[in-house]
């Protein structure tokens, strides 16, 4: 049993081996390289490094010095070290003066505290003039800073002194403008200075907001308080000098910003009629027209910004003033009509980001209102899931009834208008693409994939629309399932003409352009949906018998249908699949008619598998034949698990697939996988009827099945020699082995276990010798579990004597050796596996 390998298997060895002894031999010739002309006299500065011995790895290149060591890094800059510097002095200082104004304060009198803040505060305020006249800059700012914190500390000395009575919000606005106006007359003077200006922008958020808020305004008034601040920073944003300012500004435009949409779209919601919406409206539609303006002026990305926030403004301004003037019912509707009125701005002519930006605005309006409205339809689809636990309880009255009371159906009467809105949007759009495309252009560009995507989701949003009105309306249980059986058709009929198109254009110039992909998404769609319909449509049909045989009837053959009608492969599969799956269904109907229990209604399940492997056999090669193959498998799955209960119609029920998978066998293209499969079930269901009888010599049984099995296995090997042994002997030996082994691990006598082991190890040997796999690995399996099985007792014995900490050492020693020779074990198990595999 000497490894030798395959011609192929050497010669690319002999070629790894031929490029590592090139590799080899470069790096030879490169070092020698380096040898003679580190032998050569050349002239040596004093300090020059000596040649030495090359270090071991990588990092070595001809003719650099071995002496070199790596570069030293460059010392820190002195600017790092003085801003280092500043920064705690300004800081230390800045700790200073608020221990001096918090904790001193009292100890000195009125004059003094004045006196010693104002004194400070100038010092501070003015040094930095002198020192940026000495080129001092980051000195000037780390003193300009210190005169931020002064500046603050004796607004609060001012409050707590001068006017202690005085409101801390009315006083608190007050001083954020002085503060604003004081900072940014000093930072344009001192225009070197990077704090002053970005100080100064910061307080002026604050003026309007606190007096407002101090004046017990109403939220109205706070709501265009934060509004004009935020038009404020973006003025500043776009006009102002210098990055920290232009940040700060933006960061104060969207958080005042929003904090003001905020404000008006909730004043808006909870206005109590038309004329209160009036306020808010006018609040966010001024939002609109700043947010427009500013778009106009600023870069593409926050152009787009804009336009999206300005679109978002109006619907909700006007909106809000629709929602208060029609029931509570249809305000979604309202607000989706003004998103929708923002598609018309295509005709404005707006700047081309800001335009982006109000279409994104309209088609997230759109996206909330199908967020609305597509929960209602996911009730419609999965409510009937519950009649699985009730199958044939009864047809209930109305459509409702079938579907549960999950949902409060009498408040989603406008969510099919709104369905039907969106549908017929995107439908228009599919119709007519060119004139969409041209409108567009000035804005955006859409492509095929898009007008694709317009198809699918017209084509699926007006099969919902359907089916909610059926819900909403409560039309009666006849209607709704013929309803959706008729959906069923229709996108199947769609389904099946997109993709007789898409394969009669395919090998032409406009098949294979834009049209295609247009197709595809749209067959996709209706193939999606006529599957998710047709199992909506299925589970509705539980409440009723007659229901229940009608519709998976008609699923079955329209599905049979449209997988004879199309030529798209893929398509064909899942039709096809679909069709079996109802098939399967309908059996299990007629076994529960009948009145079978389930382990009687098994057999009958194994109709449609029949009938799938009969067809394959007459689609032979066919792409289609193997998914539906693998579904009837599935059904036999389910009769197999049905009949569990049951020995004996198990037993049949194997026997009955195993005849099934022989049958499949017989075709060449599945002899590899069903012949094997065959083999296993004929031997289970031998197992199991002679389990089920209470066989106590299974040998009786088995052993004539065993002898001429292993007699055709032979005369297969003579005519065939490299036929495999699984095949030629592994069924015959299987046939009594493995059966004798159950019942041996059950015998308490001796005699039993003894010939099983006698015969195992015959048939182990025979396999060693003649290299046949299968007696190998099913003669040593069976030794070794029967072996098992006879030292069980003494193993017990032993263990019960033991130390009780013995057993985890001695596993822990084990883990240790293997771990230590992991390696060596696994060429093992390797040469092992290569002579296992070289065996027949």
């Amino acid at each position: 049993m000497e490894h030798v390998p395959p011609p192929a298997e050497e010669l690319a060895l002999l070629d790894r081996e031929l490029a590592q002894l090139d590799a080899r031999r470069a790096h030879l010739l490169t070092r020698r390289a380096w040898l003679v002309s580190a032998l050569q006299p050349q002239p040596q500065a004093p300090n020059a490094p000596r040649w030495g011995t090359p270090p071991v790895g990588h990092g070595w290149a001809p003719g650099q010095p071995w002496g070199s060591g790596p570069r030293t890094a460059k010392p820190s800059a002195p600017r790092s070290a003085q801003n280092v510097l500043l920064t705690l002095g300004g800081l230390l200082l800045t700790v200073a003066a608020v221990a001096f104004t918090l904790v001193s304060w009292g100890s000195m009198g009125i004059g003094g505290r004045s006196a010693v803040l104002a004194l400070v505060t100038l010092a501070a305020l003015a040094a930095p003039a002198v020192l940026l006249r000495r080129k001092l800059a980051a000195t000037a700012e780390a003193l300009a800073a210190l005169a931020l914190v002064l500046t603050l500390l004796d607004v609060y000395a001012i409050h707590a002194v001068a006017a202690p009575d005085a409101d801390g919000l009315t006083f608190t606005a007050v001083a954020s403008a002085v503060l604003a106006a004081l900072w940014a007359a000093y930072g344009l003077a001192l225009g070197k200075l990077h704090l002053p200006l970005p100080a100064a922008v910061f307080f002026v958020q604050w003026p309007l907001l606190l007096g407002a808020w101090a004046a017990g305004a109403p939220a109205i008034v706070v709501g265009w308080a934060l509004l004009v601040t935020a038009v404020v920073d973006g003025a500043i944003a776009l006009w102002g000098k210098g990055l920290g300012v232009r940040a700060t500004a933006g960061t104060g435009l969207a958080v005042m910003g929003s904090a003001a949409l905020l404000v008006g779209l909730g004043e808006s919601l909870t206005a109590d009629g038309p004329l209160g919406t009036l306020l808010p409206g006018t609040l966010l539609l001024t939002a609109a027209v700043a947010a427009l303006a500013g778009a106009w002026r600023t870069p593409d990305g926050y152009a787009q910004v804009g336009g999206a926030v300005a679109g978002l403004a109006a619907v909700a301004a006007v909106g809000g003033v629709l929602r208060a003037a029609v029931p509570g019912t249809w305000q979604v509707p309202a607000y989706l009509l003004c998103g929708l009125a923002l598609l018309f701005v295509v005709r404005v002519r707006l700047a081309r980001s800001a335009g982006r930006g109000v279409l994104l605005a309209a088609g997230a309006v759109v996206a909330g209102a199908l967020v609305w409205a597509l929960p209602p339809v996911a009730a419609v689809l999965l409510g009937p899931v519950q009649l699985v636990a009730e199958v044939w309880a009864g047809a209930p009255d109305g459509f409702r009834g079938a579907l549960g009371a999950s949902m409060p159906w009498p408040e989603m009467v406008a969510a099919p208008a709104v369905l039907a809105v969106v549908a017929g949007g995107l439908g228009a759009a599919f119709r007519w693409w060119p004139a969409l495309v041209r409108v567009a252009a000035p804005l955006v560009t859409p492509g095929a994939k898009v007008r694709g995507a317009a198809g699918a989701g017209a084509l699926g949003l007006g099969w919902g629309t359907l089916l909610l009105a059926a819900a909403t309306l409560d039309v009666p249980y006849p209607v709704a399932v013929a309803l959706e059986t008729v959906l069923v058709a229709g996108l199947l009929a769609v389904a099946v003409r997109g993709a007789d198109r898409g394969a009669g254009g395919a090998g032409s110039a406009e098949g294979a352009g834009p049209s295609s992909g247009i197709g595809a998404a749209v067959r996709v769609g209706a193939l999606v949906g006529a599957v998710g319909g047709a199992v909506s449509a299925g589970l509705l049909s539980l409440a009723s018998e007659a229901a229940t045989y009608a519709v998976f009837g008609a699923l079955a053959l329209l599905f049979t249908g449209a997988a004879l009608r199309t030529r798209a492969v893929v398509e064909q599969a899942v039709l096809a699949v679909a069709a079996v799956v109802w098939g399967t269904v309908l059996t299990g109907c007629a076994a529960r008619s009948l009145g079978l229990a389930p382990h009687e209604a098994a057999p009958l399940l194994l109709v449609v598998p029949a009938v799938t492997v009969g067809l394959g056999a007459r689609l032979r090669r066919h792409p289609v034949a193997l998914p539906v193959e693998l579904t009837g498998a599935l059904g036999a799955l389910v009769a197999v698990g049905l009949a569990v209960g049951r020995a004996p119609f198990l037993a049949l029920v194997l026997a009955l697939c195993g005849v099934l998978a022989a049958g499949a066998a017989v075709r060449p293209e599945r002899r590899p996988v069903a012949g094997y499969l065959a083999a296993v079930l004929f031997v289970a269901a031998t197992w199991v009827r002679l389990a089920a009888s209470e066989v106590s010599v299974p040998e009786a049984y088995t052993l004539p099945v065993t002898v001429p099995a292993l007699v055709v296995g032979v005369l297969r090997r003579r005519k065939d020699p490299g036929a495999s042994s699984w095949t030629a002997y592994g069924p015959g030996l299987a046939a009594t082995l493995l059966p004798s082994l159950t019942v041996a691990w059950t015998d308490p006598d001796w005699l039993r276990p003894l010939l099983l082991g006698v015969a195992a190890l015959v048939i182990t040997l025979l396999g060693a010798k003649y290299r046949l796999q299968a007696l190998l690995l099913l003669g040593g399996a069976v030794l070794a579990l029967d072996t098992l099985h006879e030292l069980a007792p003494y193993v017990v014995q032993v263990a019960g004597a033991l130390p009780r900490w013995l057993p985890p050492a001695l596993a822990g020693l084990l883990l240790l050796a293997v771990g230590a020779t992991y390696e060596q074990r696994l060429r093992e198990a390797r040469r092992l596996k290569d002579v296992l595999g070289r065996m027949r």
